[in-house]
């Protein structure tokens, strides 16, 4: 069954950001990057718990062919249009501009507001080199950036206790964001599992771990503006990426179309009758 979210065209929220639109089956947040920053810290002061997805478009499909999956995306409090594709077609569908919100973009961002403002953060995720890394060089840049901890969970399924006992730790830190690196979709269902049990607004935020680090380049600007970030991507992963960008990205070409002329159509239709 759809939920009462994936019935409504706009979805109303509460803080800066005004609305979610929806995009093929799933609701993305609109609004500017800075009013992004602004609606996560505005979770931390009004939430306990909160969770923030960056949705591209590897994940508007993946939730479009899985509904266990769209749940998650749309219960999520913010869900950002990562990646110019998704910002360039909410513009084309609703007639206003919108920034592209990637999370290798927030993170660093996130990190220097929160050291302004005595927020404390933590990183869940990746491997203990990656984060052994960016913990460094956070300290290193931001001095004034309370970091409560971070951890490298085990890369297999964890068990109940080691669950309970991880989410414990975590609170235990008390951060007002946790940054979890697990992939996706694995750490957006995280996520939602934790929502109400990790007292703290979480953000999935992917490879930015890496980005951040200095351990994985990124495109020059001018070429992120022309979507051609996936590019890089499948070149330096081609073997485990191919098959994902054939299929997602034609996929997503297709659907998009799909619902362009659906709505075309009607409106001819209102048009003429």
């Amino acid at each position: 069954m759809h939920t009462k979210l994936q019935d409504s065209p706009a979805v109303s929220l509460k803080g800066p950001i005004g609305e979610k639109r929806k995009l093929l089956t799933s609701y993305i947040s609109t609004g500017s990057f800075d009013t992004f920053v602004d609606q996560i810290f505005w979770l931390t002061e009004h939430k306990k718990s909160s969770y923030v997805c960056f949705a591209n478009v590897h994940m508007l499909v993946e939730a479009y062919k899985d509904q266990a999956f769209n749940e998650v995306l749309n219960k999520a409090d913010v869900a950002t249009p990562d990646g110019g594709p998704v910002s360039k077609i909410m513009k084309l569908f609703y007639g206003q501009e919108q920034d592209r919100v990637a999370g290798m973009d927030l993170l660093p961002r996130l990190l220097r507001e929160a050291a302004a403002k005595g927020k404390s953060v933590y990183f869940y995720g990746s491997t203990d080199e990656v984060l052994n890394t960016v913990v460094t060089k956070a300290k290193q840049e931001m001095p004034d950036l309370k970091i409560a901890g971070f951890y490298s969970p085990p890369f297999r399924k964890l068990t109940e206790e080691e669950d309970a006992s991880i989410t414990d730790m975590i609170n235990d830190a008390k951060p007002d964001l946790v940054f979890v690196a697990l992939g996706c979709p694995k750490q957006e269902r995280w996520m939602a599992d934790h929502k109400d049990r990790v007292n703290a607004c979480m953000l999935g935020v992917g490879q930015a771990f890496l980005t951040f680090a200095g351990l994985e380049k990124r495109l020059p600007k001018w070429a992120r503006d022309l979507s051609l970030e996936w590019t890089y991507r499948l070149y330096l992963e081609p073997k485990r990426l191919w098959k994902r960008y054939l299929v997602t990205n034609s996929m997503f070409v297709l659907l998009t179309l799909k619902m362009l002329v659906t709505r075309n159509y009607k409106e001819n239709n209102v048009r003429s009758a």
